[in-house]
């Protein structure tokens, strides 16, 4: 089967109210490395993706083209764009993005582009892998919509607003979800573009998006316990600790 276009999506606008100081999470160093830096070089080497959209906040953008794709070498980051107030908001941009058609750029690739994949990344999950990023291409080419994700652990309580437990959910049917999250670029496009005229509140992903818009359920693949959102600082030290390990 021939290959589709990917368009790896990184988003990296973020304030990271929740990690405390003056730098945002996915600029903090990791071993001496900007967070974002992980990722963008792992989807830089997946011979899956083509191209990389990410997207940063407006005050960063010089410093994230010269500090992180200049110097970390990131040839596929074909653009860097100003994301939202909310993650739902850059997703949005970076698929307006998608769409777009540069001045001079050949039709033939914008349609393949159009017609591809889009993997939605959170910058601040530095320990995605190249085989994390194949087994959802594999995933996606079945079902158009797909999320890495993993097994919960631990048991699973639901409880009401004063606190006491509901439900006990079976733990063999309940998954973490992780990211890259991704769909064929026709279902997501169309999918935001309805759920945008519409209240977001509440939106916490893209999957929800494409089931609450479409009706598409999206397919779990599986990601790994390293691939972390860092979010708190006991999140930064953890980070440490595996990329310790991983090395």
């Amino acid at each position: 089967m021939e290959k589709k276009y990917c368009t790896a999506v990184v988003l990296a606008a973020g304030k990271g109210s929740r990690m405390g100081g003056n730098t945002a999470k996915q600029y903090m160093e990791i071993g001496g490395k900007p967070l974002v830096a992980y990722a963008l070089e792992v989807f830089e080497a997946s011979p899956v993706i083509d191209e990389i959209i990410l997207m940063t906040d407006a005050g960063h953008m010089e410093y994230v083209q010269t500090e992180i794709v200049e110097a970390y070498g990131l040839k596929k980051v074909s653009t860097i764009g100003a994301g939202g107030g909310e993650r739902y908001e850059s997703v949005w941009k970076a698929l307006c993005t998608l769409m777009d058609r540069e001045e001079g750029e050949k039709e033939s690739v914008v349609r393949e582009r159009q017609d591809g994949y889009v993997f939605i990344h959170d910058g601040a999950r530095p320990f995605v892998t190249g085989e994390i990023i194949e087994r959802a291409y594999r995933a996606v080419c079945k079902c158009n919509a797909c999320v890495v994700g993993m097994p919960v652990k631990d048991t699973i309580k639901l409880v009401n607003r004063e606190g006491m437990i509901e439900s006990s959910p079976d733990r063999s049917m309940v998954w973490q979800a992780q990211t890259p999250q991704v769909f064929s670029v026709p279902l997501i496009v169309e999918a935001f573009t309805r759920q945008m005229r519409e209240d977001c509140t509440g939106i916490t992903d893209d999957a929800m998006v494409v089931e609450a818009q479409m009706g598409v359920k999206a397919h779990m693949v599986m990601g790994s316990y390293a691939n972390i959102k860092i979010t708190t600082p006991e999140d930064l030290f953890m980070a440490e600790v595996l990329r310790n390990s991983i090395i």
